[in-house]
This record gives structure tokens, sequence and C-alpha cells, in this order.
């Protein structure tokens, strides 16, 4: 562990914090010269191995999410003309599949209709893996194209259930300071909690931590949190 990532861990508490409270501390100890992605990690109540209590979904952030993403949407026909028209980087079928399993993947988001999806599934191995697998729970399986691009261009952030019942979410940037990160936390915390399972009993909303992309985390009290998302 370098100096400064020690200095930074030494502010931080073995407590709970209250989320402003730990927004301006994320602040204060960064010590990269870059700007930093912020990241929330969720632990949840529920078990991850049952299809039942599945937690998947999506939200655009009031204050997006400070990343510029290059869009590919798998579309032919009218649909590939809405989505050259509505600023998608790369548009195709075929061609993109080919290109792909050829080891191309310079692109940040994948959105397809619906009619293409046998086809792209056949790129599960490699889109999955990487998060990148198109899904109509997250609005990237739509005929809709146009709404999907700009979602993402907002600032569209997706949620899903990992191993350990624990969801990652980028929520911003350094850059965006405490309150636009309180805001773009509280969004994706509201949705997260009506995303909850109906199979799912006990507490839900186990533990909550925010992280930037060098620093420590930093736990937060998901009492005072939960009551500001819900």
């Amino acid at each position: 562990m370098g100096k400064k990532m020690e200095a930074a861990r030494g502010k931080v508490e073995d407590r709970s914090y209250d989320l402003k409270e730990a927004l301006d501390l994320i602040r204060e100890i960064t010590h990269v010269k870059f700007d930093e992605t912020v990241d929330l990690a969720i632990r949840l109540g529920v078990d991850a191995k049952r299809s039942d209590q599945t937690v998947r979904g999506s939200v655009v952030l009031p204050n997006g999410t400070g990343k510029k993403v290059k869009i590919l949407v798998f579309a032919k026909g009218e649909k590939e003309k809405d989505a050259l028209e509505s600023g998608a980087d790369y548009v195709g079928a075929e061609d993109m599949v080919e290109k792909i399993n050829k080891g191309w993947m310079e692109f940040d988001r994948v959105v397809a209709t619906p009619d293409l999806m046998g086809l792209v599934g056949k790129l599960g191995k490699i889109l999955g893996p990487r998060g990148l697998m198109p899904n109509p729970k997250s609005g990237t399986v739509t005929f809709d194209i146009a709404r999907a691009i700009k979602e993402l261009r907002q600032g569209k952030a997706e949620f899903k259930l990992e191993k350990g019942g624990i969801a990652h979410v980028s929520v911003g940037k350094i850059s965006f300071g405490s309150d636009k990160l309180y805001e773009n936390i509280t969004t994706v915390m509201e949705s997260i909690i009506k995303a909850k399972p109906a199979t799912s009993k006990g507490r839900y909303i186990k533990g909550v931590s925010i992280s930037s992309t060098m620093g420590p985390g930093i736990d937060i009290d998901t009492t005072s949190l939960t009551k500001t998302a819900g």
C-alpha cells in the first residue's frame, strides 16, 4: 500500500457515516490527480442463487455519470436508421457480431432491438462477463432506440445483483461535489428499494459503502440512508 493510500485509510474511522458526511470525507481524502469515479456498493438481504430474488434495473441519474459512453446498437432497416439519427456510435447486425468475435470491443454500452436478440445471444460469453449484454429490465432491449440512446447519454446507471448479494453502481465523479453526488445516490437507492423482490424477507438493505477509484471504502449508516431514499 502506498503512503498516500495509507494516509487516506487512516482518515476513515471504523464506524458508519451519515451520507453527507461520507461524501465530504471522500472528497477530502482523494490523493490522485485524475477525476475519480465514485462507486456505491449495496449489500442486499436476498439469496443471489434464487431466480425469484434477482435484483436488476436501471435509473437515469439526475446529474449524469460524468462518463462519455460509446454506444453500439444492434438493429436493421428503419431501426438502424433511427439509431444513426439518434447518435449511436456504431450500428449493425451480423457485421458487428463478426467484429466482436475477432476481438473488437471499442464500445461501452450495447442496445438491441428484440428481433435481433437471437443474434446478439451468440455473443453472451463475450458480453455477459463484461456486463454489456442488453437486457429488457435495463431498457437496452427495445424498439424505442431513440429513447434508449437518449437515456444512456443523459447518464443511465444499471445495477444488478452479483455474487454475495452485492450490487455495484457508479454514481458520478469526485468533481461533481457532495450535493450532486448525494442526489445521484439517493436516486439509485430509491430505485433499488423499489426493485425489492416480493419473496425477500427480513432486512433488505444490509450494508452500503462508497469509495472512489483509488480510495478506501466508507461505510454508510443504512438507517438514515433508507429514510432519505424512501
